[in-house]
């Protein structure tokens, strides 16, 4: 039992991370009756535009996050992004904080070292063959170990901000500093990947709730340097597959614990499922959930972190996502074609209201369902290229 928002008997969700997930996130909770705090780096962030209250601030900096949080002394902290100073959740949570899911779910999958060794080297679970660099000499060291091409990453970015595929030793110099820009943290340290030859790439989301484990149905999306462009619901996959797939992702949230929704990465290859990476928090490849499931994403999220029972989770039609994204920087924009891309049959569109451009920067995503994937897919594309940006006033 709790009472209204921004009454005494409120009760408090405290966001890490504002944006377009985010903003989901924040309507679901307050469907449920819960009073949100948005948080993020900078003002005007999506889930800031439609919470109760909101601050902006450097989210790697431990005292200004234990200043706020101490002051609104939320029931619920929820990381919604990877680049936080996760060394202060594990303060708050030993505190008695309820962090979600966990802190050390926060703190293991802030950097892609810390969740690879723990998949990889302390359960086993099947990766593509990888290893760390420091410099570019390590680099070097590393990419004649694992041969090219090679994946090479930020340990910490997101949206696939500085990950690229390096085909010869020519372009290690380009990729280093490429990943260095990326990095979301001050750390100048890279993961390098074997190069994995998939049939499709996965996201599996598990949600942990007190109904037990349960898991959506496959989501398909292609990638465009480490970030999603489209998605699709189901993604066609085998019994065994699926079954392999579950496996992985019932190991490796079981390890991290906690209540709520992870988004499990897999990569499925002719000789079966490998681990590629994990996200305690609604995944940007699920938006498409919006549009085929009974409980999005987001909702399945916020009812697992209340503690509410998920006794299943349905999917009513295959359907598809479709991002638009900026090209470039701009402080000034417009977004137009709306109109036309909601003409397209059974088509939703979702304008995430960033306050400024970025190149690359996803504005908008298109979602659109029908009787198969294929013909979803279609759609979902024909609506987001009708899509645009315009800049200046």
């Amino acid at each position: 039992m709790y009472g209204s928002p921004l009454t005494t008997n409120a009760r408090k969700m405290l966001l890490l991370g504002s944006g377009e997930l985010g903003k989901e996130v924040v309507l679901e909770a307050q469907r449920l009756g819960i009073e949100t705090i948005a948080v993020d780096r900078y003002e005007h962030a999506p889930a800031m535009q439609v919470a109760h209250r909101s601050y902006t601030t450097d989210m790697l900096n431990g005292m200004e996050l234990r200043r706020i949080i101490e002051k609104e002394k939320p029931d619920f902290i929820v990381p919604e992004i990877e680049a936080i100073a996760t060394e202060t959740l594990l303060e708050l949570e030993k505190e008695g904080h309820r962090v979600i899911p966990t802190a050390r779910a926060a703190w293991l999958t802030m950097d892609r070292e810390g969740i690879r060794r723990l998949a990889a080297e302390t359960l086993e679970l099947p990766t593509a063959p990888y290893r760390f660099a420091d410099s570019l000499d390590e680099l070097r060291e590393s990419a004649a170990v694992l041969g090219f091409p090679c994946v090479i990453k930020p340990i910490m970015s997101s949206s696939g901000k500085g990950q690229s595929v390096c085909r010869s030793e020519a372009e290690l110099e380009a990729c280093w500093s490429y990943a260095m820009e990326g990095g979301r943290a001050k750390k100048q340290r890279i993961i390098v990947e074997g190069f994995v030859t998939f049939e499709s790439e996965i996201t599996l989301l598990t949600v942990r709730s007190v109904s037990g484990t349960s898991y959506c149905p496959p989501i398909g999306h292609v990638q465009k340097d480490g970030d999603y462009i489209e998605s699709w619901q189901p993604h066609d996959m085998t019994a065994a597959q699926i079954e392999q797939a579950e496996a992985i992702a019932l190991r490796i949230t079981d390890e991290l614990g906690g209540y709520g929704i992870y988004g499990v990465e897999l990569f499925i290859t002719k000789d079966g499922v490998l681990f590629s990476e994990v996200s305690p928090r609604p995944h940007d490849t699920g938006m498409v959930t919006m549009a085929t499931q009974d409980l999005s994403e987001f909702a399945l999220h916020v009812r697992a972190i209340l503690g509410f029972p998920i006794p299943s989770i349905r999917l009513l039609t295959p359907g598809a996502s479709h991002t638009l994204k900026a090209d470039r920087e701009a402080g000034e924009f417009r977004i137009g074609g709306v109109e036309e891309a909601l003409s397209v049959p059974h088509t939703q569109v979702r304008v995430f209201g960033k306050p400024e451009t970025k190149t690359g920067r996803r504005m908008a995503v298109a979602l659109s369902t029908a009787s198969n994937v294929e013909q979803a897919r279609e759609w979902a594309r024909t609506a987001a290229e009708a899509l645009f940006i315009e800049y200046g006033n």
